[in-house]
């Protein structure tokens, strides 16, 4: 049949068509297309954290998820993997559930008690500052568009509860923090690489990486946020700087930073972030500074979360009708471990700006290659 369009779905009853199409397409045949939800929950003393992420997968007819807890060193994760048809909109993937409670408002996450892992979990995740949308990532390989997705993170706070090992945490408005984002596109590390094409180029040199939102209150106790996100790379002849971010205000205003310096510290023996400064610019011209600390070992390695794969299995991977695994990992700062969890981390930091305001916020972070000043060998980097 000629110009065949997909199948309907309830989503087609909405007045929110763009092109002409069901909603049960992407519009392209990629099979790394993916929309993906994630969140970050905290306690600000840096005791106990909760990870989760969910993504459907629609031409790989998948829909998998994490969720997860951080304590301290130790990591406890359950995955869950399901055909999305079908049930195309339906955000539930064995004991894991995603909720939209108030469009780009209030959202809930839940992990119901299971036999996979002694953990479970339910909250709702309430904004502080407005949804932002990020700059749209677009990358090349070769000839071919690898990347092209946007995204929007929100900063907020949580109220619900967690349990692990039998015990009940609360989790309150004025001792949590929470962020989550959403994105929709042709996303990286989707799948296994094809054996049958031109390998995907490794970093040539170094590659120092963050994305933090956070969430700071000003010394008259009004909330403002501050958003970083930058990637820097070095090679042989090049150098390539990107930075993203600003301050956002509750009223939506925005302040966007043009240049970041970090000096930061890591511990060599795992990469793990310990702290130091960032100098930002502004568009304006203005400069400030961060003062970052790390609060504790606790922070959900997102490598379980199958981010740069895990034990072999990658993001969108189908695994039958239904498939629910997970892990307890008792030490993830230990070397060999770190390795097999990755690098990038929800790491719980606490914050203080320069121009006075004090908070916390959710900092994931890469550094790849050697950086002498750190004290970062070329043989101590790992992805």
């Amino acid at each position: 049949m000629e110009h065949e369009i997909g199948p309907l779905i309830a989503a087609d009853e909405q007045f929110c068509h763009q092109v002409t199409e069901t909603f049960a397409n992407t519009g392209v045949s990629d099979p790394a297309w993916t929309e993906k939800v994630c969140a970050m929950a905290a306690a600000t003393d840096g005791s106990i954290q909760i990870g989760f992420g969910l993504g459907k997968y629609t031409n790989r007819n998948v829909m998998d998820a994490y969720a997860g807890i951080s304590r301290g060193v130790e990591q406890v994760t359950v995955r869950a993997s399901r055909r999305l048809e079908p049930d195309p909109e339906l955000t539930i993937i064995g004991p894991i559930r995603y909720e939209i409670i108030e469009p780009l408002a209030k959202v809930r996450f839940v992990l119901e008690p299971n036999d996979c892992q002694p953990i479970s979990f339910d909250f709702e995740f309430e904004g502080v500052l407005p949804c932002r949308a990020e700059d749209r990532t677009h990358q090349r390989t070769g000839y071919r568009v690898s990347a092209d997705l946007v995204r929007f993170h929100q900063i907020g706070l949580c109220s619900g509860w967690l349990e692990i090992d039998g015990e009940r945490h609360e989790m309150k408005h004025d001792s949590w923090i929470a962020t989550r984002d959403h994105s929709w596109g042709v996303r990286y590390g989707v799948g296994t690489e094809p054996t049958d094409t031109q390998p995907r180029p490794k970093i040539p040199g170094t590659y120092d990486f963050a994305w933090s939102p956070m969430l700071m209150q000003r010394t008259d106790g009004t909330p403002y946020g501050i958003f970083l996100n930058f990637g820097f790379m070095t090679g042989p002849g090049f150098e390539s700087r990107t930075v993203m971010g600003g301050i956002e205000h509750t009223d939506g205003r925005f302040e966007k930073f043009v240049d970041a310096r970090p000096d930061l510290r890591y511990d060599p023996r795992n990469r793990r972030l310990l702290g130091g400064t960032v100098d930002l610019t502004l568009e304006d011209g203005s400069s400030r500074r961060l003062d970052v600390e790390a609060v504790s070992d606790t922070g959900f390695h997102l490598g379980t979360g199958k981010y740069h794969g895990f034990d072999g299995h990658h993001h969108g991977e189908w695994m039958g009708d239904l498939a629910i695994d997970g892990e307890w990992i008792a030490d993830c700062s230990e070397p060999a471990t770190a390795r097999r969890v990755h690098q990038i981390r929800d790491t719980v930091v606490r914050i203080s700006d320069s121009a006075g305001g004090t908070g916390f916020g959710n900092w994931q972070p890469l550094v790849y290659g050697e950086f002498p000043e750190r004290g970062l060998t070329a043989e101590s980097s790992f992805i």
